[in-house]
């Protein structure tokens, strides 16, 4: 592949959420690095074959890097492809996706995982990181070969949308995946407690509906906290929902623990009310909770407890959501909508715009040791840039992804992305 052309952005909101720098001025992108960037760039006269973009104000910050989404490839595309995804997450934003191994087959060998890294290669317009199953075909039972799945290029190691329930196979896991400093994630559900379908409580009584009492996230959160104290292996709990995991969380950190969290935009910007008449879009897993608990979770997010921001990007189609509400599969889409409605966040004063950018780029490029999400001199050029106030209708039909599962149809929204690059690669331009 030949070296992407030199580009200047010029006249931009320049805002770095790891050194938290908000201020107006330029940047430079030469072979696929940011080679400066500030005020004081002289940026009158460019050298010849440079291309200069005219930013005219608009906020130039680092790419949003995605810690989890399901992209359908392999034994799924008819639910999304890598090329699919990678349209979606750059008109979103966003520059790096790791993709869950709840596929078909799953992602527990290393040959799946070289596949998946190639085919991204050739086909998407961002950066796919595979993760890798924790166990051998999903089921809980028997260890991946972590050291090898790693070495093929794994980003870390999860069952997806399944909660590794054997504590014992936890236990062995983190301890093995300690000695590689890799990364173990947790969905962080009790399954005996998880059968219901929404949040447990008055609404889902009303709706006639089985709920999900948040002890279901509690627990095994809790358990697998002590775990880590056991053994001092990494871990990441992927998505948390309600204001008690917040304060189990808070206290890990106090203690010392190798741990950290996330939480899904849709957990962030909907309670269990915008289920309304049983809209199947809003089913998902964590279901969405109380009021209170969305309240906390932006509390915590806002403090630091909470460390990153998920898109919890779930393709279904017209078969598994077009059902009751109690039979319709969990899941939506979310890579090209993730950064608008955390905006609303910001819009609403619950959050400023640094911390909200630090969740969904820097504090993610950290925890996997990626060298993107920042604005410095030598970091990859992977930007996006954005007018954060410019409104827009979110219409499905505009949404790249093949299936249309928004919770956020005929939404209003704002923050419209002009550009995404990727290494230096203008990926969108709208």
């Amino acid at each position: 592949m030949t070296e992407p052309r030199p580009i200047i952005i010029r006249n931009a909101n320049l805002v770095d959420p790891a050194s938290g720098r908000q201020e107006h001025g330029h940047l430079i992108v030469v072979a696929g690095l940011i080679a400066d960037l500030g005020p004081g760039i002289d940026v009158s006269v460019p050298p010849k074959g440079v291309r200069v973009i005219d930013a005219g104000g608009m906020t130039l910050a680092p790419g949003l890097i995605d810690l989890r989404a399901f992209v359908g490839e392999p034994g799924a595309e008819h639910r999304e492809t890598l090329a699919s995804a990678g349209r979606a997450a750059a008109a979103g934003g966003v520059t790096t996706v790791v993709c869950m191994p709840d596929t078909d087959p799953p992602v527990d060998d290393p040959a799946v995982v070289d596949f998946l890294i190639r085919r991204a290669r050739d086909t998407a317009a961002v950066r796919m990181l595979p993760a890798a199953a924790l166990t051998k075909g999903l089921h809980g039972a028997e260890m991946t070969e972590i050291g090898l799945l790693q070495a093929a290029g794994a980003a870390y190691f999860t069952d997806g949308a399944k909660a590794l329930a054997d504590p014992l196979v936890m236990r062995r896991a983190l301890t093995y995946a300690r000695d590689f400093d890799a990364l173990i994630v947790q969905h962080v559900e009790e399954p005996r407690l998880a059968g219901g379908v929404m949040n447990e409580g008055e609404l889902a009584s009303r709706l006639g509906l089985p709920g999900i009492p948040r002890e279901a996230e509690t627990l095994m959160l809790e358990r697998d906290l002590r775990l880590v104290r056991l053994t001092r292996g990494r871990y990441h709990a992927a998505m948390i929902s309600c204001a008690d995991s917040v304060d189990i969380m808070r206290a890990a950190k106090k203690a010392g623990l190798p741990v950290t969290c996330g939480v899904s935009i849709n957990s962030l910007a909907l309670n269990e009310n915008d289920i309304g008449p049983y809209r199947t879009f809003l089913k998902l897993s964590p279901p969405l909770r109380h009021e209170d608990d969305r309240m906390a979770v932006v509390a915590g997010l806002a403090e630091g407890v909470i460390d990153v921001i998920v898109s919890d990007h779930d393709p279904q189609d017209v078969e598994t959501k077009r059902q009751t509400f109690a039979e319709s599969a969990n899941g939506a889409i979310g890579l090209q909508t993730m950064l608008s409605v955390g905006l609303r966040l910001v819009h609403s004063g619950q959050i400023e715009l640094v911390p909200l950018l630090r969740a969904m780029s820097t504090r993610p490029a950290e925890i996997l040791g990626l060298p993107q999400g920042r604005l410095q001199v030598g970091a990859p050029a992977d930007l996006i840039l954005f007018d954060p106030e410019e409104p827009y209708v979110l219409d499905p039909a505009s949404l790249h992804s093949i299936c249309k599962n928004t919770p956020f149809d005929e939404a209003r929204l704002q923050g419209v992305v002009h550009m995404t690059m990727v290494g230096g690669r203008v990926v969108h331009e709208a």
